[in-house]
């Protein structure tokens, strides 16, 4: 049977039986690796897991990024992106979440091998730098902890596989425009080429060159996301940091010199305690500006009629810059001799009962502007391969070095925190009112500017492995493969702490450098048996080892069984391994403010100030979190177990329902602020007060092992090619995931919360989650309409609330059409959110946008695209 490697992939993998597409006469039937095994084979012969997304869908949905794709997969419940690196120091990376476990639990492949992992976190590859115009697909192997790949991948393996080879040149164009606003609009430029002809000439080089940009939409340019106080709602997650400033007096009086006059200026809203607050959402972004530039060249040799050597490289730059609400400030002193005091002689109003007492101000510092973020991330990659057939073995061999770096800075909006108070105390600044010439000025010189966190992660690693038919049954050929891997990872995390230590709004002011390097082996084989005609059993094992966590032996079991023509059935069960990352055990500790405001549990029990307590800072406001690495995280384990029938009555119908269940031991992560405030008994230890016990300086929510994490549910598929009519071709393609439990823990032998339909800590998890397509095509005119569904769930509130809220279920619509009858022309055009559906209300207080949650749903609205490309 020839093997020739034109053969590597012949034709799109489905998920059904019959995948593969017809041979001619001419044409050997080939063999093919496919996501999951190591071992060639028909691709009719195999019945993984598998979802196939080809690049042709991309464009027809409109989407424009690696993540996008991602969100459209009903078994990925959540994709991070460039929204949640608003206020909380991302970096601005994107990342994919299958099963809801943890996008530190998604392995993200490139051609079949691993990703330098972002360096911010270090456990999770940012989708940014996946090339999407140089894709030919995108494979997902659903039942996870592959032995092949790494163990590590308890959620599932996401394969993002490009061109094998380009010839001649091609430029693309796009632009995405929101119909509401300018705001938030992205365009695209995309160049690709190659050269040579594989068979012909004996070789290949081509490259894509792409750039994609977007830029920012503020918070209250949409209705939904203006505000983060909703009397309705039972919400009011503003700040008591404000300007003009809110004091606590040495003789116990609370107040704001202007609130006589109705806290009037951005985002203020009066309180009746007599203080002015701030609703923050008036100065953040739903989304901020962002810029994506990625360069993928490919170059393939033919060594001779069944080998091929390869050399692959990748650069990608992503910056994102950000913007949130004025620096704030706490704990700044204003005595009686201060021109600015209130009733003093610079007219600020005087405030009943104040004598000259000393004061005590949350000041938020708008006279500096808001804090602007600007993060980037740099990506290189570089792969030197072989693979073909040797001795009647096929083989595959690799080198591969990846260097991922990031940096945030500052650009505006941070000042030095010493400064800023030893300016009120002299008389220099106003805390409550327009600054003077000489405070604007001192104001302007206390900025800080410049890189204050550099991190960077290298990766080296060598892998080969082979396979052939080792015996023969009477049933068929026995597969087998051996393959092993070795890997460098090193980490450093690097602090301009004369910097950072200046501004505690930064979250980094008391970081240290950190860093870390690891090595890892591993070896793995497999084996697929055929016991009979229709059915085959299959084998693998695993054993990694890591010097500075141990080693695991984890096996994979499968038996596929064709019933019929029409029916087959398969089942596996597997164990996985996931060792801390580098990140997880020497991440810098970072400290910065909780997303909602709560109340000090000590310091303001029930919403109430404790005697000599300032309530500016102990009662309704953001307090500080810290967060970061910890060295004695142990390894994550887990078991998988998945039975799956695949119907295909007849050639053009294939229905798939495949159950999955998952069990993860010692999960690694950290207690959501929102459960550590609602159970301080529970968590005090985690309350870090100061030696007087005035002042909560920080709540410790380091990483840590939680627990267990339980979940089981269906994925289900369908594919239909309808039969050809008059009109055109149509086409069907529908796929669900529907997830009958999600339970986990907070700690060891813990109490399991149930997080399907509802909430939890952190983020709800969707009962059912589907993405539908009908496609149509005739002549050189073709069509698209989608759609995609998320359900409802309980929101982010007590079930016995007075305000108790469920979030409405979440549908869009997609609408596309192509036309192919100019000259060398591809002309797109489409509408995303055809029915201009807004995102659903939701309290959720994680992220930092407010109404809605940029996590699952798109603020943009309607939006109009047009794509227009032209091959040389």
């Amino acid at each position: 049977m020839s093997r020739t490697l034109r053969a590597l992939f012949a034709g799109g993998l489905l998920v059904g039986m019959h995948a593969a597409q017809a041979q001619t006469d001419e044409a050997p039937i080939q063999r093919v690796e496919v996501t999951g095994s190591s071992i060639k084979r028909l691709a009719t012969e195999t019945a993984l897991p598998i979802t196939t997304i080809k690049a042709s869908d991309f464009e027809k949905q409109g989407l424009t990024t690696a993540a996008e794709v991602m969100n459209t997969l009903s078994m990925n419940q959540s994709v991070t992106g460039s929204s949640q690196s608003v206020g909380s120091g991302t970096g601005g990376i994107a990342t994919a979440d299958l099963r809801g476990l943890g996008s530190n639990k998604t392995l993200v492949l490139l051609n079949g091998r691993r990703l330098a992992s972002h360096p911010f976190n270090g456990s999770s590859v940012d989708l940014n730098i996946i090339p999407l115009s140089a894709l030919e697909r995108v494979e997902v192997l659903r039942d996870g902890a592959s032995a092949i790949y790494g163990t590590d991948a308890i959620g599932g393996v996401i394969n993002f596989i490009t061109k094998r080879s380009v010839t001649g040149a091609t430029v693309s164009v796009e632009r995405y425009q929101p119909q509401a606003s300018g705001a938030g609009a992205e365009s695209r430029l995309n160049l690709s080429g190659g050269y040579g002809d594989l068979d012909k000439d004996g070789w290949n080089i081509f490259g894509v060159v792409d750039l994609h940009k977007q830029t920012a939409l503020q918070a209250v340019d949409r209705d939904f996301s203006s505000t983060s106080v909703r009397a309705d709602k039972g919400i009011n997650n503003s700040s008591g940091t404000s300007q003009p400033g809110n004091f606590y007096s040495d003789n116990g009086i609370t107040g704001n010199p202007y609130y006589a006059s109705g806290c009037l200026g951005k985002g203020l809203i009066a309180k009746s305690n007599g203080t002015c607050r701030t609703d923050t959402i008036a100065y953040i972004q739903d989304i901020p500006k962002t810029q994506q530039e990625s360069f993928l060249g490919k170059a393939t040799f033919k060594l001779s009629e069944d080998n091929v050597a390869t050399i692959e490289y990748l650069h990608s730059r992503s910056t994102n810059q950000s913007s949130i609400a004025p620096s704030p400030l706490t704990g700044i002193t204003m005595t009686s001799a201060s021109p600015y005091y209130p009733g003093g002689s610079a007219g600020v109003p005087a405030v009943a009962g104040l004598t000259g007492e000393d004061l005590t101000i949350n000041w938020r510092t708008v006279a500096a502007g808001n804090r602007m973020g600007y993060d980037t991330s740099i990506s290189d990659r570089l792969v030197v391969a072989s693979e073909g057939l040797v001795a009647g073995w096929d083989y595959n061999v690799g080198l591969t070095y990846g260097i991922s770096k990031a940096a945030s800075a500052f650009v505006g909006g941070y000042t030095n925190d010493s400064l800023m108070k030893a300016g009120v105390l002299s008389g220099i600044l106003n805390p409550f009112g327009e600054q003077s010439a000489a405070g604007s000025a001192y104001i302007d010189a206390a900025q800080l500017r410049g890189e204050y966190l550099a991190a960077k992660m290298t990766s080296v690693g060598v892998d080969a492995k082979v396979s052939r038919e080792i015996y023969q049954l009477p049933a068929g050929g026995v597969g087998f493969a051996i393959g092993s891997e070795f890997r460098h990872d090193k980490a450093t995390y690097d602090v301009n702490t004369a910097l950072a230590s200046q501004a505690s709004s930064s979250g980094y002011a008391d970081a240290q450098d950190q860093a870390g390097q690891r090595n890892i082996a591993a070896l793995y084989s497999e084996v697929s048996v055929p016991l009979t005609k229709t059915l085959e059993l299959s084998g693998a094992a695993r054993y990694d080892h890591y010097n500075d966590v141990g080693g695991s032996f984890n096996p994979k079991i499968g038996l596929r069984w064709e019933a019929s023509k029409q029916v087959l059935f398969r089942t596996s069960y597997n164990t996985g391994f996931r060792a801390p990352t580098l990140y997880d055990l020497h991440g810098p500790a970072t400290s910065t403010f909780t997303s909602n405001a709560y109340d000090d549990p000590v310091l303001c029990p029930g919403g109430v100030a404790a005697a000599g307590a300032n309530p500016n800072v102990a009662c309704a406001q953001q307090q500080y979190i810290r967060s970061g690495g910890n060295a004695n995280l142990k390894p994550e384990k887990s078991k998988t177990f998945a039975l799956g029938v695949v119907f295909e009555p007849v050639n053009a119908v294939s229905v798939s329902f495949d159950y999955f269940n998952i069990k993860i031991k010692d999960s690694i992560g950290t207690v959501s602020e929102s459960t550590i405030f609602g159970n301080y008994d529970k968590y005090k230890d985690y309350f870090v007060y100061s030696a007087d016990g005035k002042t909560l300086q920080y709540v410790n929510a380091v990483l840590d092992n939680l627990g267990e994490v339980k979940t089981s549910g269906i994925d289900t598929s369908l594919r239909w090619k309808l039969p050809r009519t008059s009109v055109g071709d149509f086409g069907f393609q529908f796929d669900g995931t529907w997830v009958h439990s999600y339970k986990y823990q907070n700690e060891t032998g813990g109490e399991f919360v149930e997080n399907v339909g509802v909430y939890g800590d952190n983020a709800p998890v969707f009962r059912w989650k589907h993405n539908a397509t009908i496609s149509w095509k005739k002549g050189p005119w073709s069509a698209s309409f989608s759609n995609k569904y998320l359900s409802g769930y309980v929101d982010e509130n007590d079930v016995a609330d007075a305000y108790y809220h469920k979030v409405r279920a979440y549908s869009t619509y997609s609408l596309s059409s192509s036309y192919t009858g100019f000259k060398n022309t591809d002309l797109t055009v489409g509408i995303k959110n055809l029915f201009d559906s807004a995102p659903p209300y939701t309290n959720q207080g994680t992220t930092f946008q407010s109404g809605y949650d940029p996590r699952f749903t798109d603020p943009l609205g309607r939006t109009f695209y047009v794509k227009a490309s032209y091959k040389f």
